[in-house]
């Protein structure tokens, strides 16, 4: 029988831990490990974590590291088959777990992500990019695939996201020191191995952001400072800006198709943000470093890199 492990990484998440760790204990596959790992949390996080679990890792921040955090609690786990879900996160039934790692039962699958829906409160922006990256349609995808879906081949998203355990450790599990992006550089490099990622959209949650345009540039700074340090990604699958121009066109269309013409401005002023924020982004080395903290959303990542 496989055994699982659900790892959960928490820093201040006493608005949302409840409510997710209710959800997990309601799950069809009810035999699973729990492993939260905690982040120097000043709130309740960790009492609330105690009342469900035994296994809590406390980290602190500045031991912190979006790859390395996750592969200390990968090497510690379990099971064979690891689920990384964010706090944010709230399984959509009883059965999301069940359904995402039923894609293990085809043994070229190394990890396989879930179909994320939006919370009723976030902004129209924040709805269509959950319907444009997560639809209705399950796939399995490998190298292959790789010159006609480009950098999305290698998509995960760990808000809900499954690894098989030995494909992980074969691969290195994730990369210390990354501003962001270790599902990606792992779906990559499982890919590159060999391996097949798989989305499963009958495994759902809710998770969702409705962020400002500010908040949206300083992510694409990041992704841009991503693809920039770890530019084989780009090399091996291409280049993202075409997936953007797609991204754009049918967040026009959703606009207009839900009563939302009177964003259009918000709309151009937002996508320029987002792609000088990127632009940016790959040229963070030539900026000033008080300058690149300032346009950044993780800006105590850049003292740990100092």
């Amino acid at each position: 029988m496989v055994k699982l492990s659900v790892v959960i990484p928490t820093h201040n998440g006493v608005k949302q831990l409840s409510a997710l760790l209710e959800k997990l204990s309601c799950q069809s596959v009810r035999s699973a490990e729990l492993l939260v790992v905690d982040s120097a949390s000043s709130d309740n996080t960790v009492e609330i974590a105690r009342k469900f679990t035994d296994n809590l890792l406390k980290t602190t921040p500045e031991q912190f590291d979006h790859g390395g955090t996750r592969t200390l609690a990968a090497k510690m786990a379990k099971g064979d088959i690891l689920v990384f879900m964010t706090q944010d996160a709230l399984p959509a039934d009883e059965h999301a777990v069940e359904n995402l790692i039923r894609a293990f039962e085809d043994e070229k699958v190394a990890a396989a992500y879930g179909r994320q829906l939006s919370y009723d409160d976030t902004n129209l922006f924040g709805k269509h990019l959950r319907l444009f990256n997560y639809n209705d349609s399950s796939y399995v995808r490998n190298l292959a695939d790789a010159p006609k879906y480009g950098i999305k081949t290698a998509f995960l998203s760990n808000s809900f996201a499954a690894y098989r355990k030995s494909a992980l450790a074969e691969v290195g599990y994730f990369k210390d020191g990354l501003i962001l992006g270790e599902d990606t550089y792992a779906g990559a490099k499982l890919l590159l191995a060999g391996y097949a990622l798989a989305y499963v959209s009958e495994a759902r949650v809710f998770h969702s952001h409705s962020y400002s345009v500010w908040q949206e540039f300083k992510r694409y700074f990041d992704i841009g400072v991503f693809h920039k340090r770890e530019n084989w990604i780009l090399k091996e699958f291409g280049k993202a800006e075409g997936e953007g121009f797609k991204y754009v066109w049918s967040e026009l269309k959703y606009l207009f198709a839900n009563g939302g013409w009177y964003l259009l401005p918000e709309f151009f002023f937002r996508n320029f943000m987002k792609y000088s924020g990127y632009k940016l982004g790959q040229y963070y080395e030539k900026l000033p470093m008080t300058l690149v903290k300032k346009l950044s959303m993780h800006h105590s990542w850049w003292q740990k890199q100092r």
